[in-house]
């Protein structure tokens, strides 16, 4: 047994060197503990690595900006220790993580099992909105409501110190890592793609799951064709935590057949990472004719896109709801989304801040309410708003910055306040 962190994903190797691997990743807020009372039965046959997403139990806090990134860093990871092929079974964020993998590097997962997981988690307002909770407040209020949302009532009430141990992983989390997985989560969706995965899929699931429960574990094995459900009685979000035996069970027998398999099948020492096939010359597409090469592609959709992510679907929906007024959101989506607030010469904290005085100076308050919950979403915080407020104060006149303060405090303490 060892402990091996690196520069990609902080990780620990359990079990024999010459056994078929079996990788495990855990939720957000967790640690590779999550899966201890696994490892006894599973390295019987199999070596277990276990990973920590950046940020938790101690890993380096260098923050992933997608479920992407972090397959990347996992595949890194496994290269480094001479792992090819393998079994992969991950809870929620490591389940959306082994989601990617089975759609990107089919050749390298081969048989995969889904714990509390889902194509896409909720909805990207939601997440985001997280974000700013911890951003603002930091992260106490999830620690103070993990247990609830991980457990059910009875094991809680009966295993205080797993609660506590709960409680604990998560105020220890790196705060940028935590929110930065939060956006993550909020852009992840494989709805569409679940028909494209080929390999044998576990969908395990608390019956009790409040988060990720039965519905969105049907969602999965409606897509995926060669996908099979369990859910787990008398469990809620971390299963594997709660009915320990249960999902053990459902694990060695997913996986069993694997575990019979050649071990240099799925163990390769020293395999270098995969590079990018060589496309031959002759499959080079043609250059497009001078007119269509300096033709600009519309920018609805991007605009469109890149609207959502900063005003929420919420809003968005909203304002294309009303026939009146389409061509005028067509316009506003192509011209100020699309064009502008795309643009790579300011980020968008930046744009944000810019917005919020132009609108404080024009007195334009309904417009305000909508970008200042846009400004918390893209990372500038209560305290850089009043800031905001009292330079403008000094160009556009204290009446207006009064006006807006007013308006700024409302949604700041609607859009921070974390649930009782």
């Amino acid at each position: 047994m060892s402990e091996t962190p690196t520069n990609t994903l902080q990780y620990r190797v359990d079990g024999r060197e010459d056994a078929p691997v079996l990788v495990l990743g855990p939720s957000l807020g967790t640690t590779w503990h999550m899966w201890d009372r696994q490892i006894p039965e599973l390295t019987r046959s199999w070596r277990v690595v276990r990973f920590d997403l950046p940020g938790h139990g101690g890993a380096p806090a260098h923050p992933a900006d997608s479920v992407a990134e972090l397959g990347d860093r996992l595949l890194a990871t496994l290269d480094e220790l001479g792992i090819q092929r393998f079994g992969y079974a991950g809870c929620a964020l490591a389940g959306a993580i082994g989601l990617d993998l089975a759609l990107r590097a089919p050749h390298r997962v081969a048989s995969l099992a889904l714990v509390a997981t889902s194509p896409r988690f909720g909805t990207p307002d939601e997440f985001r909105q997280r974000g700013v909770l911890v951003r603002t407040n930091g992260l106490e209020p999830m620690a103070r409501t993990a247990p609830e949302q991980w457990f059910t009532p009875a094991f809680a009430g009966a295993q205080p110190a797993i609660v506590d141990w709960a409680v604990q992983m998560v105020r220890t989390t790196d705060p940028g890592c935590y929110i930065a997985a939060c956006e993550a989560l909020a852009v992840f969706d494989v709805r569409e793609a679940l028909e494209r995965i080929g390999i044998p899929v576990l969908v395990l699931v608390g019956a009790d799951d409040r988060i990720t429960g039965p519905a969105e574990a049907r969602t999965l094995v409606a897509g995926i064709a060669d996908a099979r459900l369990a859910v787990v009685p008398g469990a809620s979000h971390l299963a594997p935590v709660e009915q320990p035996a249960a999902v053990t069970e459902l694990l060695t027998g997913h996986f069993a057949p694997l575990a019979q398999e050649s071990t240099g099948s799925l163990a390769v020492p020293g395999v270098p990472p995969v590079s990018a096939p060589v496309v031959p010359a002759g499959e080079i597409a043609a250059a497009a004719p001078a007119e269509e090469a300096d033709a600009r592609p519309d920018p609805y959709e991007n605009g469109l896109k890149l609207r959502r992510e900063v005003l929420g679907d919420a809003h968005v929906d909203e304002a294309l709801a009303d026939p009146f007024g389409t061509e005028l959101q067509s316009l506003v989506t192509r011209f100020a989304w699309g064009e502008v607030w795309s643009r790579d010469g300011l980020d968008r904290r930046t744009r944000s801040a810019v917005t919020l005085a132009a609108l404080i100076t024009g007195g334009h308050h309904d417009a305000l309410a909508d970008h200042t919950r846009a400004a918390l979403r893209n990372g500038l915080t209560p305290d850089e708003l009043r800031e905001i407020i009292l330079q403008t104060a000094l160009y556009s006149g204290l009446p207006a910055a009064e006006s807006a303060q007013r308006v700024v405090r409302r949604v700041i303490e609607e859009y921070t306040t974390p649930p009782a």
